[in-house]
């Protein structure tokens, strides 16, 4: 499979050495993946990567983290847990237990939220679909389907179970990913998170399909704090174009950017490419080493308290 697959050079993977992939999904899962936990620990540790944080959009992963660090303490796999219909939606239960547990990052709703439950049917020509679409079909068609998360009221305010949450959230120290919302409702999570003193902000792949967010809107979360995902694999499977994709790291700024790969999947690059094959096209784009080293390594390690 890897043959079918670009190689990152030695320049990128130095220039990345260090860093943490704060979004990957990979084995066990409820679906197909490309690699395991523990193998993509040795592996991280074989290029020079510090860890990676496990995302699953449907069970908590900090146990799985802690088995996992036990095998390979070189590399600190970092659990995380996402605000779906399968952990209770926005179960501030669900988030004290994760807290407890070390988990460092709490993504808002992802394949639940009334966003994305509107936007798979959107994917540009040629674009590959998620392999959670199929599996959310599945379920569906057994007649089993998570009532539509709303993180906001009719008048695009917050609603009190997410204020819950943002409280445990800060408590924790946790790092908030913004999930798969829209643009306002991202906007609103984002002002009220800070507010509530959440530290450490990232949003989800502001690019991607269902969430399309334009430069001015990311200078705005930017200035809340937030950092921008810049994923891999959103250009690479052609959800959004690489151009655009520089286009907003260069409007909003590298500072205000972290780079992580998205990758997991069977029919992708191996996941301990991800970072040093965007790596790699940043710099045919014009970006300098250090642009590059503070979005793979200064900010993924600043985010995460590392």
């Amino acid at each position: 499979m890897a043959a079918d697959h670009p190689t990152p050079t030695d320049r990128a993977r130095d220039l990345v050495t260090g860093a943490y992939d704060t979004h990957v999904h990979v084995a066990p899962d409820v679906m197909e993946r490309r690699i395991d936990d523990v193998t993509l620990a040795r592996r991280f540790a074989e290029v020079g990567l510090a860890g990676f944080v496990l995302k699953s959009h449907y069970v908590p992963t900090a146990e799985r983290a802690e088995v996992v660090r036990g095998v390979v303490p070189e590399v600190e796999a970092l659990g995380a847990l996402t605000l779906n219909g399968s952990v209770g939606g926005l179960n501030p239960v669900a988030v004290e237990i994760a807290g407890r547990q070390g988990a460092r990052v709490v993504w808002l709703p992802t394949v639940d939220c009334a966003n994305e439950r509107a936007s798979v049917s959107s994917l540009p020509p040629g674009a590959v679909l998620p392999m959670w679409a199929a599996l959310q079909e599945e379920l569906a068609a057994q007649g089993i389907v998570a009532p539509t998360i709303e993180v906001v009221d009719d008048a695009g305010k917050i609603v009190p179970a997410l204020h819950e949450v943002f409280s445990v959230i800060a408590k924790h120290d946790m790092v908030l990913a913004t999930g798969h919302l829209s643009g306002p409702e991202i906007i609103a999570a984002v002002d009220a998170a800070a507010d509530a003193g959440v530290r450490r902000i990232i949003v989800t792949h502001p690019e991607f399909t269902s969430q399309q967010l334009d430069a001015d809107t990311q200078r705005h979360l930017a200035g809340r704090g937030a950092l921008l995902e810049r994923c891999f694999t959103t250009a690479y499977t052609k959800k959004v174009s690489w151009e655009l994709l520089f286009e907003h790291i260069r409007e909003v700024g590298p500072e205000h950017s972290l780079l992580s790969s998205d990758l997991g999947q069977p029919f992708n690059p191996p996941v301990e490419d991800g970072l040093a094959l965007l790596a790699d096209r940043l710099l045919d784009a014009g970006f300098t080493d250090d642009d590059v080293r503070t979005m793979a390594v200064t900010n993924t390690r600043r985010v995460l308290g590392r």
